[in-house]
């Protein structure tokens, strides 16, 4: 499993185009009858995905977690991005159509993922943060997401947020996370940007059609830069760093956090017109 550690802000400022990819970049995680995972020493969070095809793919344990299953110590989130599919926690299975989310909570032994269709497989986005406390498996559909409508069409970043895992919605110890769906012709996500001392996040880019690009902006909001990704490309956000996107088209993302609390209020507001 790939690592991440940790970059100070002042470093950061001296990076170019290749370092900032190899120090936040988390891409080329999907890949057909494979899980491919990546732990970060950003609140410990572990960042991957699940691509079954034709085969179940189980989810094994990394010896680096020194545990005796994956989420011995650990919950996880799970979205799918794409066509259905099935996960099953401990002999139990919950089927996930496009845009629904899993959590499963510290103590599950094992979990598997499968496609109902090869033709049309699934893509099951994962993020894992350390637990100290059990919470139910527990899980939640698109239309059942505490919806937040956001921004408008003149700005191009009319949006609807869908909250899934958060203080009043599917219960964790520190997981946050939850869907932005962008609509026709808007390609701007969360601006005015912000940062949030108290959390990492990472950003995790879907549907954006071969060919386009996502602009993905990050550093102090006074010393920005910026990393070109593509579809299925995941970027980890220090608690210093703002997290923000524009598209050459439209496209979704998935937003997760962890860190000292569930609020997902908690941010520091930076007006646009003090980006630099």
């Amino acid at each position: 499993m790939k690592v991440l550690h940790s970059v100070h802000p002042e470093d950061f400022k001296t990076y170019d185009t290749s370092l900032i990819r190899e120090r936040f970049l988390i891409d080329n995680t999907v890949q057909k009858e494979a899980i491919n995972c990546v732990y970060t020493h950003y609140d410990r969070m572990i960042v991957g995905t699940a691509t079954p095809v034709t085969q179940q793919l189980t989810l094994e344990n990394y010896p680096n977690l020194r545990a005796d299953c994956f989420l011995e110590r650990r919950e996880i989130g799970i979205i799918n991005v794409a066509g259905e599919g099935t996960v099953t926690a401990d002999g139990q299975a919950y089927k996930l159509n496009k845009f629904d989310c899993l959590y499963i909570g510290k103590g599950v032994k094992e979990v598997t993922f499968s496609s109902k269709n090869n033709r049309d497989a699934a893509v099951f986005y994962l993020l894992s943060a350390p637990a100290h406390t059990a919470y139910p498996t527990t899980f939640m559909g698109i239309n059942d997401a505490a919806k937040v409508e956001a921004g408008n069409a003149v700005t191009a970043n009319l949006r609807t947020i869908n909250k899934y895992i958060h203080a009043e919605g599917i219960k964790s110890c520190q997981l946050v996370m939850g869907l932005t769906i962008l609509h026709p012709g808007s390609v701007w996500n969360t601006m005015p940007a912000h940062t949030h001392d108290r959390r990492m996040e990472v950003y995790f880019y879907f549907d954006l059609a071969e060919g386009q690009k996502i602009v993905h902006y990050m550093g102090e909001g006074d010393e920005t830069r910026h990393i070109m990704m593509n579809n299925y490309d995941a970027v980890v956000s220090p608690p210093w760093s703002i997290h923000s996107g524009s598209g050459t088209s439209n496209y979704n993302f998935i937003w997760g956090m962890a860190g000292e609390n569930l609020d997902y209020t908690d941010m520091d507001v930076i007006s646009i017109s003090e980006l630099r």
